[in-house]
């Protein structure tokens, strides 16, 4: 997973998340990287078609 601060890290999805949503390749997550290894990181939001929008019509992607 490519992040913004020019990173390559592994990320995983937790159990209450894998249940619920589909990740697919080219989404656009939060990841919060791991303290004890930076290279590891964990998915903690996934945004929808609309959202992606709205965030690079306000200049936040």
């Amino acid at each position: 997973m490519k992040c913004l601060d020019g990173k390559t890290r592994i990320a995983r999805i937790p159990g209450k998340l894998k249940k619920r949503i589909w990740i697919r390749e080219g989404d656009v997550v939060i990841v919060v990287p791991w303290d004890f290894q930076d290279e590891k990181a964990d998915v903690i939001w996934r945004y929808t078609n609309p959202q992606v929008e709205w965030l690079e019509k306000k200049g936040y992607l």
